[in-house]
């Protein structure tokens, strides 16, 4: 059947083929090989059981079937051909070179399988950008950039070593090579140099497979850094007013170009140079100088502060405090000073230490307890002179009122009555009150309340009110009855009871009696001396109309004359009017007849009168004959 016909052929073919001998094949075959340029590549190629042409191809081209190869100079086949060996040199390997290959057995149609020539290409040493030396600026960031040249295969791997250590912080680009070109490899390296790294070598590596020890580049840093600044003071611990030297001192690169000093951030006008001289305070201790150095590249500033030594400085002082009574009061003040003041509490007017340290605390303060509280600094060194601050404690309270004194008054006149009020808070109203009434502020009938401030206040007290009650007209009841004064806070009230006194007008009415007494019989006196006066002219004048009239008797008028003595001595029936005082002597009023006696013996008969007295004399035969009528009292 066809079935076991196969079979058979397929027997039969084998005997034959047997019996012919071995057909031709590859006893080795070329494989991929990799040359660095320059170098031999030899790609290997042995046949067994064949004895024809052997020829090689490059892409597919045949390079011919002689040993020498002719029109390339660089190629030849090496080997026994007898042998079977044919293999494929090429001395010196270019890139060109680099292709795929093929021994062929062009007779019996046996190609070998493809090998592929790799040409590997060493790096040259690569570029430092900026190089050999390359300026940075301490402190600034900074790259470094390596680039690879030539036409390196493969691409090589670029490194950075300092003292032969790989450093990191390393990134990597590479170029898109053209067409028909090969591409560069850059290598930045980032970093931030510092004045340390001025002279520094750097190096740059290039290495791959073809040259994996890698090609160097070194290259030195050359640092420019600001001034680094040391500042100093001379002496460094001073009492104020003494006299301080400091000394700013300076390297850089490039060199320094200019100074700039400044106290407690405010620029110190005219100091120029290293050097500054002062006058040290207290300031210094706060305030440091510093001192500013610049170059070309930067500044720097350095500062320090001086240990100065002085006395108390009030840095806060104390502050009012007002509590309610039974409450804590508490007090703080600050001094500064070098060395640190001691800080002790009085009380104003005493000497007793209430506390120490920056605080004062009061606690369950009372009424008794409202003053002025002193913080009191020593200095920490003698000589450094001291400081006071003190602060008001005000306790709130009740309102304390006391009567003030007030000057009795006449019924019917006006009346004055008045209290003294302190309280803190201030009272919401100070009211005046009696049996039908009150009355705060203003006036209401015969009433008028004012209020002011008092000129002065309590210690620790606000300053208190005066209130004061007018009364106009006043009236029996005003002197019987009390008067209450009363103050209102948020925190009580307080009152007290004002009396008005009466003045009496007996004294006063006993004193006009009396000087109108005076008056009266002044002028009583005044009057009755008038009288008399008046009388007595008028009996003088009588007299002188009848003294040149004598009396003869068998006259035929009937007039007669006598003598003054029987004019004193005769009978009262002819006698004219005559005023008599009580203390008349009768020695004299005799003598007197005896001069008036008639000298013709009482021919003639003559009436005389006494001569007219003085007003004296009138006045004091008045007071003789009425005496204690006008006695005064």
């Amino acid at each position: 059947t066809p079935r076991m016909l196969v079979p058979a052929l397929l027997v039969l073919l084998f005997c034959f083929r047997g019996r012919a001998g071995m057909s031709p094949h590859f006893l080795q075959q070329p494989e991929d090989l990799v040359v660095l340029l320059g170098e031999e590549a030899r790609l290997p190629c042995a046949l067994g059981a064949y004895g024809g042409l052997v020829q090689w191809t490059k892409d597919g081209l045949a390079l011919g079937g002689e040993r020498d190869l002719p029109g390339w100079s660089r190629y030849w086949i090496s080997g026994n051909a007898a042998s079977g060996h044919h293999d494929l040199h090429i001395r010196p390997v270019e890139l060109e070179d680099e292709a795929w290959y093929e021994c062929q057995a062009t007779q019996a149609g046996l190609r070998s399988r493809p090998a592929q020539l790799h040409i590997l290409v060493p790096p040259e040493p690569p570029l430092v950008l900026g190089g050999p030396s390359v300026s940075l600026v301490a402190g600034v960031p900074a790259n470094l950039t390596c680039r690879s040249r030539g036409d390196a295969r493969p691409t090589p791997e670029l490194l950075w070593f300092r003292d032969g250590i790989q450093l990191d912080g390393t990134t990597f680009h590479q170029t898109v090579p053209k067409e028909g070109t090969t591409g560069s490899m850059e290598s930045t390296l980032s970093l931030t140099p510092s004045r340390r790294d001025d002279g520094a070598t750097l190096v740059c590596r290039a290495q791959s497979q073809a040259l994996p020890v890698g090609r160097d580049t070194a290259i030195t840093l050359s640092l420019q850094y600001p001034p680094e600044v040391t500042l100093s003071a001379e002496p460094q611990t001073v009492q104020e007013g003494e006299k301080v030297t400091f000394l700013c001192q300076a390297t850089a690169q490039p060199p320094v170009t200019g100074y700039r000093w400044a106290k407690g951030g405010s620029p110190v006008l005219g100091a120029r140079g290293p050097m500054l001289e002062v006058l040290a305070d207290a300031s210094f201790l706060t305030e440091p100088v510093s001192c500013e150095v610049s170059n070309a590249v930067g500044s720097a500033n350095r500062s320090t502060a001086l240990d100065v030594l002085f006395g108390p400085i009030l840095q806060a002082k104390p502050e009012p405090v007002s509590v309610d009574v039974g409450g804590d009061a508490s007090f703080s003040c600050a001094w500064r000073g070098n060395p640190p003041p001691r800080v002790t509490w009085t009380r104003r007017g005493g000497s007793q230490v209430l506390g120490s340290g920056p605080a004062l605390r009061l606690p369950s303060v009372g009424p008794e307890d409202a003053g002025d509280y002193v913080c009191r600094a020593a200095p920490g060194l003698p000589g450094l002179g001291g400081g006071a601050a003190e602060a008001r404690l005000t306790v709130n309270a009740p309102p304390v009122v006391t009567a003030l004194h007030s000057a009795p008054a006449f019924l019917s006149g006006p009346a004055r009555l008045q209290c003294l009020v302190f309280a803190s808070p201030a009272p919401e109203a100070v009211v005046w009150s009696w049996d039908e009434g009150f009355l705060a502020a203003g006036s209401q009938g015969r009433f008028l309340v004012e209020t002011f401030p008092a000129p002065e206040g309590r210690g620790g007290q606000s300053p208190g009110l005066i209130s004061v009650l007018h009364i106009s007209g006043t009236q029996e009841s005003d002197f019987s009855r009390g008067f209450n004064c009363s103050a209102r806070n948020r925190l009580g009230e307080g009152g007290t009871r004002v009396s008005l006194g009466r003045r009496d007008l007996l004294p006063t009415v006993r004193i006009v009696a009396g000087v109108a007494a005076a008056a009266m019989t002044l002028l009583m006196v005044i009057t009755g001396v008038t009288l008399c006066c008046w009388c007595y002219g008028k009996a003088s004048g009588s007299f002188s109309e009848q003294k040149n009239m004598v009396r003869i008797p068998g006259s035929s008028d009937g007039s007669s004359s006598r003598a003054p003595e029987q004019e004193e001595t005769g009978s009262h029936e002819d006698q004219g009017p005559m005023v008599l005082t009580d203390h008349s002597d009768p020695v004299q009023d005799e003598e007197g007849a005896l001069e008036t006696k008639d000298p013709t013996n009482g021919y003639y008969k003559v009436r005389g009168v006494s001569p007219p007295a003085s007003a004296d004399s009138c006045v004091t035969s008045l007071q003789r004959k009425s005496p204690g009528i006008f006695n005064l009292p």
